[in-house]
């Protein structure tokens, strides 16, 4: 039985990726990139959870709302006990994720076994964690999904037992980057041997950089579906192309840049990803929060608080009550919509927003997307926080967002 891909899902995809017609170039590339985001895009969540935990601010009381994406950060999010968080994703996959990683907390041995198979996610030993201890407990379409088999005919839970992190449309797009480096000559792993920020540094601008100005990387990363990998839809791709003076090349070289460079590798699990394909090892290793030994006990009691859905955020919101969220995570979603749909999104925030929620989302280029796109009527009922913002924006140890945004609901009666 596949879950993969239905009328509904696709509807949903295509509501949130099309703007133009088929007949025009743009048009087609959202319909291929559409096709693309049913399967799975994001086997890890690329915003820093820890800086979304500063911003947001959480409390016992609080109920979170937040676009699942990987559910690395759903997890780590638990780590602050907030009493309920609401997750929403477009890809059926990406729900199916996170309903396993939340069987797997409340229904693993322990965090050994819970490590093994979310941090390791290669070994054959994980195959019979999760037909012993995860299988039981996951609803007929989730266990549906998992058991399944992928375009290879190979069971998709199979994915943890060969190398999850490889796997994906991100996983796919960095290990064509590892090839194309090493295409000229530079093994990207070998920057994880640098044990100072300044050899850090030297490596990227002596080994690195120069793979940016060559003739064939500029072509390729021309062509808007080059970077369908990174989850980048064509709207996305022209905001991120305006964001620097020399287009494309020069807004991935500085993304990159500060990924290689702008964190101590020790503190950088999102480094370890892109460079390494992998999370650091030892017990003192860069992890995301809900994988570290000390945060297991309150992952595994504070799983059955999360819910997760198949939908878009703001249908989601508009069948909730008023002022009955806390707190909302957009990731960069925002990237992606039209006028309406951001109006639309905004009008439901403000409805379901509670005096002094917090919303957070992160942009491809560094301005907020809401000016003069959202009626002022709706904006005037928050406060932008510019300076929080910026600050945030340069602890994101992801590093590939050109902004991070605070947005906090003022009180209707003061």
């Amino acid at each position: 039985m596949a879950m993969i891909d239905t009328p509904t899902v696709g509807a949903r995809i295509d509501g949130a990726v099309i703007r133009n017609t088929a007949l025009s170039s743009t048009g087609l590339l959202e319909r291929v990139f559409s096709a693309a985001f049913r399967g799975l895009v994001y086997p890890q969540i690329w915003e820093d959870p820890v800086v979304d935990m500063k911003a947001l601010d959480l409390k016992p009381t609080d109920t979170l709302v937040t676009i699942a994406s990987g559910s690395c950060n759903v997890m780590s999010y638990l780590t602050a006990n907030p009493q309920r968080i609401v997750a929403v994703d477009l890809s059926p996959a990406h729900v199916a994720l996170g309903k396993l990683k939340l069987a797997a907390a409340q229904h693993l041995p322990g965090h050994v076994a819970f490590s093994n198979m979310f941090r390791h996610a290669n070994l054959k030993s994980n195959m019979e964690l999760y037909r012993r201890h995860i299988r039981p407990h996951l609803d007929p379409q989730t266990r549906a999904y998992w058991d399944g088999r992928d375009a290879t005919g190979r069971r998709r839970i199979s994915k943890f037992s060969r190398g999850f992190y490889a796997t994906g449309l991100l996983g796919r797009f960095i290990s064509v980057a590892h090839l194309l480096g090493k295409i000229y000559g530079v093994d990207p792993r070998e920057l994880l041997r640098m044990d100072t920020v300044e050899k850090q540094r030297q490596f990227f601008d002596t080994r690195i950089a120069p793979v940016f100005e060559s003739r064939s990387f500029r072509t390729l990363t021309s062509l808007r579906a080059s970077l369908f990998g990174l989850g980048i839809p064509p709207a996305q791709y022209e905001a991120l192309a305006g964001d620097a003076e020399d287009g494309m090349i020069g807004a991935l070289k500085s993304r990159t840049e500060r990924l290689a460079c702008g964190f101590p590798l020790k503190d950088n699990y999102f480094a370890w990803q892109a460079f390494g394909r992998r999370y650091q090892s030892g017990e003192t290793g860069s992890v995301p929060p809900y994988l570290e030994a000390k945060n297991f006990a309150a992952v595994r009691n504070n799983a059955h608080r999360v819910r997760i859905v198949n939908e878009s955020i703001t249908a989601m919101l508009a069948a909730r009550p008023a002022r009955s969220v806390d707190a909302f995570v957009l990731l960069d979603a925002q990237d992606w919509m039209t006028d309406r749909q951001l109006s639309e999104l905004w009008a439901e925030i403000t409805r379901t927003a509670n005096p002094g929620a917090r919303v957070i989302y992160r942009t491809a280029a560094s301005d907020s997307p809401l000016p003069g796109r959202v009626p002022d009527g709706i904006l005037d009922k928050w406060d932008y926080r510019a300076a929080e913002s910026l600050e945030f924006g340069k602890q994101d140890r992801s590093a590939i967002y050109g902004g991070f945004h605070l947005h906090v609901r003022r009180d209707p009666a003061a």
